[in-house]
């Protein structure tokens, strides 16, 4: 212990700010934990009704659930329950965007490559327990609104051959809506909170077992971490407990959310106009919304395509976003260990493939609210939606062809900067009478972080290669046709670059 802590002091950590996101996730976990404590002691997980007689005017006398009623106490009656209810509630939303943009920040700087392959497994294992804890947590309130998202969970589940009216027996304990809280209730409040605990763990010991990963720069390499000590980061990280802990406070004061009073108990014969499932799972309803409404016969069973598909596709998209990275460690062929990140610029094709996976992502999650678009905008939500079914089809191929364009002329661009300097604004006249902009030379630090790349050399296509080995060449120099590198240097800033040592090719300008 002692010698693991004497590592511990010696650690440097490098300071950027995209590096803060799985800190804000741990921390915003901590305000849930906290929250959710204290609210699970005056809830009652129970579906036996009762009438209400609280100091909710619009509903008294109305037969609920004890959950709601237990909530609706919670809300009106205990000292700052409501505020708590609501940190509680944003704390949990600001933990998944902080998970989502860490897998971003991951996937965008190469920061899952090895050694790190198995922390990215952790952190999208943390993303999916997240989005689980979330859904149970929206449908402990047994109000219309979670009432209204169990219906659609239960019509996803029963879509599922052969066996999801067995499954949905056993989620509902019977018919739906059956009794939902006897399952949801300890997988929100015991088993998923454990299960995060563990991930966070181990996530952290995997982080202090690798060497530290830093953006490159002069005097950084694999071996040579620049950074703030211990000591430095630790007092850095809790003034970011606090700030997290007060964003939390501030949205709970001053933003209202998921205000059940103003839904009424659950009834599966109702549904309120615009209700809509929670941010982060809206991509599943948007697919629900774009698919045709199709159905097949099938050994005398008739399968539904219109929820069958979208949910395979969704889930599918989420399979490959996981093995990704073990997809391209096989294309490029990389074994050695990676400590340095890549500016996303630098490697257009992974760029590329990041953007159409957000673009395919936010087009599901913009048809999800193609019912608000509609009457917002005055237009028909048919043609929204056949917009929007041509958009998911051909707007990823296009938002990859495009990011990559876009990634090649930033890398022009931070060449000719880097060569010719900085653009000043000022037009100076020359002797001949022609005029030119005026360029001032960057320092030698910007110099390397502009141009410090050299291109990565294709793979040769030798003829004895098998197959495997073929289509392993070819989709290695597709990947890396584009791709920029960090030049061998020797702790020392670099000369001024010529345009020939780096940067693209003619063919690719």
């Amino acid at each position: 212990m002692q010698r693991w802590l004497s590592n511990l002091r010696g650690r440097v950590f490098p300071d950027h700010w995209s590096l803060l996101f799985g800190q804000i996730a741990f921390y915003s976990f901590i305000v849930v934990m906290i929250s959710g404590v204290v609210l699970m002691v005056p809830y009652d997980p129970s579906i036996e009704h009762v009438s209400y007689d609280g100091p909710y005017a619009p509903l008294r006398g109305v037969s609920m659930s004890r959950a709601l009623d237990s909530t609706l106490h919670i809300s009106f009656e205990m000292r700052a329950g409501l505020l708590i209810r609501q940190v509680h509630h944003w704390a949990s939303l600001l933990m998944v965007a902080a998970i989502m943009l860490q897998l971003l920040r991951l996937f965008f700087t190469g920061g899952f490559r090895r050694p790190r392959r198995l922390s990215w497994l952790v952190v999208f294992g943390l993303f999916l327990v997240t989005l689980g804890a979330a859904q149970t947590g929206t449908s402990l309130p047994d109000d219309m609104l979670s009432g209204s998202s169990l219906s659609v969970i239960d019509g996803v589940v029963k879509s599922i051959p052969f066996v999801g009216s067995d499954i949905s027996a056993i989620l509902f304990n019977g018919q739906f809506p059956g009794d939902v809280l006897r399952l949801f209730y300890p997988l929100h409040v015991y088993v998923l909170p454990a299960v995060l605990v563990v991930l966070f763990i181990v996530a952290g010991v995997l982080a202090l077992k690798h060497q530290p990963a830093q953006y490159p720069g002069p005097g950084r390499t694999n071996d040579n971490i620049v950074g703030n000590s211990a000591a430095v980061a630790a007092v850095k990280s809790a003034g970011l407990f606090c700030f997290v802990v007060g964003v939390s406070l501030v949205l709970g004061v001053t933003a209202t959310i998921n205000p059940i009073w103003m839904y009424g108990p659950a009834d599966p014969a109702n549904a309120s106009a615009g209700i809509g499932p929670a941010w982060y799972l809206a991509f599943v309803d948007g697919g629900l919304r774009l698919m045709p409404g199709w159905e097949v016969e099938v050994w005398g069973r008739t399968l539904t395509l219109a929820i069958l598909v979208p949910v395979v596709v969704c889930s599918l998209f989420l399979v490959l976003f996981a093995v990704y990275p073990f997809i391209e460690d096989w294309v490029v062929g990389d074994k050695a260990d990676q400590n340095l990140l890549d500016r996303p610029r630098n490697n257009p094709i992974r760029t590329g493939i990041g953007v159409a996976g957000i673009v395919f992502y936010g087009i599901l999650w913009a048809a999800a609210g193609a019912d608000t678009m509609a009457v917002m905008f005055h237009t028909s939500f048919n043609w929204i939606i056949h917009l929007l079914q041509v958009l998911v089809i051909v707007g990823p191929p296009a938002a990859l062809v495009l990011t990559r364009r876009i990634c090649v002329g930033l890398q022009e661009h931070d060449l000719d900067v880097a060569v010719e300097g900085a653009e000043t604004g000022r037009v100076v006249r020359l002797p001949n009478g022609g005029y030119v902009e005026d360029h001032r030379p960057v320092d030698a630090y910007r110099r390397y972080r502009l141009a410090g790349f050299v291109r990565v050399p294709a793979l040769p296509l030798a003829p004895n290669y098998s197959a495997a080995r073929r289509l392993q060449v070819r989709l290695a120099n597709f990947f890396d046709q584009d791709r920029l590198t960090p030049a061998p240097e020797d702790n020392s800033l670099p000369p001024a670059p010529s345009k020939a040592a780096v940067g693209p090719g003619p063919d690719q300008s």
